[in-house]
């Protein structure tokens, strides 16, 4: 079932300076406009609130293409003061009454796209959307989120994270929360507040942040006691769950100064702290040991792991579950970590195990009714063997295991012909009874050239998977033998 209702916010395609400078001025004129028009129509408020947040939005992509042509055209500095001082203001205005963005894209553009569209980024502006989370608040409210990457981000400086709300359960969404210097992150809920735990920028420090409103104002992890918890390092992750068990929470990380490389550099490490601390307070945490990778693993062919999952085993023991760079994929990696928190260990000849879409990011869950563990993973079917496994994200797949060690894939999700310029990927979702709710980060047709690249991500949508404990197709069988995985015949 695709959720029918759909708002998106979308980043406008910035073409140049000119061009720029142009959107930016008539963004203008229309908020002018608008403003008179409030002495006799104040349903035009939402109007001039949409006006607001495009020119914030126009602008900060702007500024990002003129910091460029700095060296060239130095009355630019001038300008940049200007627009930073105007930006600053209609900030403050937006921060007050925030909605979503008008839908900038075609209605049939939105209509083939799946799911809710949530957020929007065009290939052409540099920036596309990585680190989709969701999560549901206690009184049903649920906050969305992403971040930017690429050649027109601040990634590797301070990196940018977008919240948004919707209040209707996904069937609308607005944009509550613009954080700076925050990457990477997933979202939960602890003791009635919200959290969001993850890195500064790309190989940063680890951060983590809090939310009393739900989502629209965050602490900020200046210190040890304000959320910042390795003063030094690099670090890296992806939204991952956390998990509580006997009385600790758990969040897998990776250490990133194992190297240079990507994947090669990656060290598997857990974070854990009291379940009833003070999660801002950097000594309340626990970090394990680091696991460096062994080139000589899987016979070679081991590029890596990363983007670990802190799951409970049957057996009642924490283990961090983690993706492996694979050329062939279907592989994943299994970490003992110790009851206390503090040792991460590994056996080679059992920690690996078979795992549809092993080689992309994944989230583990358990479900208590099913006595099963569930995951949406990015399968690569046969007619994209040929392909490093980690670049084919055009397949989105149920699967589920009763033990953690023997998966079966349940159905096809979502599914596209091109695995150049589509994706379906780095998905996070929780439990809503029979359904599944998942935030994606999708790369797909928006009728402007289409995304970057399958990784190259230009949606964040919302997706419902109704009735997920009941999936499965006997015609999946064929397809996922690649990955050495089962799947049950239909009922």
């Amino acid at each position: 079932m695709l959720i029918q209702y759909r708002t998106v916010c979308t980043v406008p395609c910035m073409m140049g300076p000119a061009d720029g400078l142009r959107r930016i001025w008539f963004s203008v004129i229309q908020g002018g406009a608008a403003f008179g028009a409030l002495a006799t129509n104040t349903k035009v408020l939402t109007l001039v609130m949409n006006v607001v947040e495009k020119i914030v939005m126009i602008a900060r992509h702007f500024l990002v293409r003129i910091k460029r042509q700095m060296a060239m055209f130095p009355v630019s500095r001038l300008l940049v003061m200007a627009v930073a001082l105007a930006v600053g203001f209609a900030w403050s205005l937006g921060s007050t009454v925030r909605v979503a963005v008008a839908d900038d894209l075609p209605s049939q553009v939105l209509e083939n796209v799946p799911g809710n569209v949530i957020y929007h980024s065009p290939a052409t502006s540099g920036i596309y959307l990585g680190s989709a989370g969701i999560v549901q608040l206690d009184d049903g409210t649920l906050l969305a989120k992403c971040d930017e990457f690429g050649p027109s981000s601040s990634e590797h400086e301070s990196a940018i994270t977008h919240v948004f709300r919707s209040d209707d359960g996904g069937k609308r969404w607005r944009h509550v929360a613009r954080i700076d210097g925050l990457f990477w992150s997933n979202i939960f809920v602890h003791r009635g507040g919200v959290y969001q735990m993850g890195t500064t920028k790309h190989h940063g420090l680890t951060v983590i942040l809090r939310s009393d409103d739900k989502g629209v104002t965050w602490t900020k992890p200046v210190d040890a006691k304000s959320g910042l918890l390795t003063p030094t390092g690099q670090y890296h992750t992806a939204p991952m769950p956390v998990i509580i068990h006997a009385g600790r929470i758990w969040r897998a990380m990776e250490d990133a100064s194992g190297g240079e490389q990507w994947g090669q550099r990656y060290m598997a490490c857990m974070f854990s702290a009291p379940v009833d601390s003070d999660l801002l307070d950097a000594s309340s945490w626990t970090i394990s040991n680091r696991l460096a990778r062994d080139a000589h693993w899987l016979d070679g062919d081991f590029g890596g792991w990363l983007e670990g999952n802190a799951v409970v085993t049957p057996s009642g023991h924490v283990v961090d579950i983690l993706r492996v760079a694979h050329d062939r994929g279907g592989k994943a990696a299994i970490v003992d970590i110790s009851d206390d928190g503090k040792t991460a260990s590994f056996d080679p000849q059992t920690g690996f195990i078979d795992f549809p879409g092993g080689a992309k990011k994944f989230t583990i869950r358990y479900d208590e009714p099913s006595k099963r563990y569930w995951s949406l993973v990015s399968i690569v079917r046969p007619a994209y063997r040929q392909f490093k496994a980690s670049s084919v994200r055009n397949t989105l797949a149920l699967a589920s295991s009763p033990d953690l060690r023997q998966w079966t894939v349940h159905d096809t999700v979502l599914q596209h012909d091109d695995h150049l310029k589509h994706g379906f990927q780095y998905v996070d979702w929780y439990f809503d009874g029979d359904d599944l709710v998942a935030a994606i980060r999708m790369a797909y047709d928006d009728g402007m050239g289409g995304a970057h690249n399958a990784h190259d991500a230009n949606f964040l949508t919302c997706m419902r998977i109704t009735g997920f404990r009941h999936r499965g197709h006997a015609e999946n069988a064929a397809e996922n033998a690649a990955e050495n995985i089962s799947v049950p015949a239909k009922e």
